[in-house]
């Protein structure tokens, strides 16, 4: 992976289509999109692409960017959620993206997450 000669940067095209796993090294799928919220100037979500049971039936999912923690040696992302949650989850699909506009839906995802909401830091 290739990164820039400062601390803690890396370019958002660097970080597409890579691995996330959960701490049991569960494979979740891959970062599709990352999301910037225009207003803050900071990222609102990372979209995940997940194949359901058996590699079939991808799904999207919105996960916010708190909740994923770079490993740098291998440039994988690790989400600490289970498989199972994800397989049961309606996610979205690529007709039908959530409405980042809709405050509500964010909050609701930020929850569901348990992440501090970054516009309220």
């Amino acid at each position: 992976m290739r990164t820039t000669n400062m601390q803690g940067v890396l370019s958002a095209d660097r970080m597409i289509n890579k691995k996330v796993i959960n701490p049991e090294g569960e494979d979740l799928g891959k970062i599709k999109e990352i999301m910037i919220d225009l207003r803050y100037g900071r990222i609102a979500y990372a979209v995940l692409t997940f194949s359901g049971l058996f590699g079939i039936a991808e799904k999207l999912f919105a996960v916010p960017w708190k909740s994923l923690l770079l490993r740098r040696e291998d440039g994988t992302f690790i989400l600490n959620v289970d498989k199972s949650t994800l397989e049961g989850s309606l996610g979205f699909d690529r007709a039908n993206w959530p409405l980042a506009s809709n405050r509500q839906w964010l909050c609701d995802l930020y929850e569901e997450y348990k992440c501090e909401p970054y516009w309220t830091e």
